[in-house]
């Protein structure tokens, strides 16, 4: 099957591209407003995109509510010019559901949901002292796009922090003592890291030497 983008509706798009892209990395991003209120917010439409520099790209839908389009964590990025992208673990998410749910102003999501926080030590934003890695963010730049008052924001990575125990001295990081979990599909499924497979990249010589072989097999052996 095939489809033209401009032939889908927005939400069949949005079911092909959420079904599709599997799985996505969950950040909570964490901001400060002028006044110094923070908030906590998730998104998958998130990933790092380059280590040098070291960035990470947030997708940032708005909301279409007249004089106020801007989610809080849009507007508080463009106040201060910073934000925490906490990594989400299997114990996290049930608060993270808390932060996701769309509170009145005066409500505090990080209190709601339960969570602590640590200050950053090179931007304003709150850390989330539970999640098992924390990268603290300058804005790089914001693009407006299409329709809904979606932003792309680019960050740049200005401190990491990682869970004590998940490192060792050599920089090799132990994923399970991480527990992260990924977003699948729009019906609220996630996908932990417990199941997975190893499978070598490959050099042009490795490669040609597969080819050799396997023209090399009489016909009929099986490979």
């Amino acid at each position: 099957m095939e489809w033209s983008v401009t032939d889908l509706a927005e939400r069949d798009l949005y079911k092909l591209l959420v079904n599709t892209v599997l799985p996505r990395p969950i950040a909570l991003v964490t901001t400060v407003n002028a006044q110094g209120h923070a908030n906590a917010a998730p998104f998958s439409f998130f990933n790092v995109f380059s280590h040098a520099p070291p960035l990470v790209v947030l997708g940032i839908e708005g909301r279409d509510l007249g004089d106020a389009p801007l989610k809080d964590t849009m507007r508080n990025i463009r106040a201060t010019g910073s934000f925490v992208v906490n990594l989400v673990d299997r114990a996290l998410v049930d608060a993270m559901q808390v932060c996701a749910i769309d509170f009145p102003g005066d409500v505090d999501e990080i209190a709601a949901a339960g969570l602590e926080t640590a200050p950053g030590r090179k931007v304003a934003a709150p850390r989330l002292a539970a999640s098992p890695v924390q990268l603290e963010c300058r804005e790089t730049v914001s693009l407006s796009l299409g329709t809904r008052h979606r932003n792309l924001v680019v960050g740049e990575i200005q401190h990491i922090h990682i869970r004590d125990g998940a490192v060792d001295e050599r920089l090799h990081v132990d994923i399970d003592k991480l527990d992260l979990v990924g977003r699948l599909h729009g019906s609220d499924w996630y996908v932990t890291m417990r199941d997975r497979f190893q499978a070598p990249r490959q050099t042009l010589d490795t490669w040609r030497a597969q080819q050799s072989a396997l023209r090399a097999k009489p016909e009929g052996e099986a490979p």
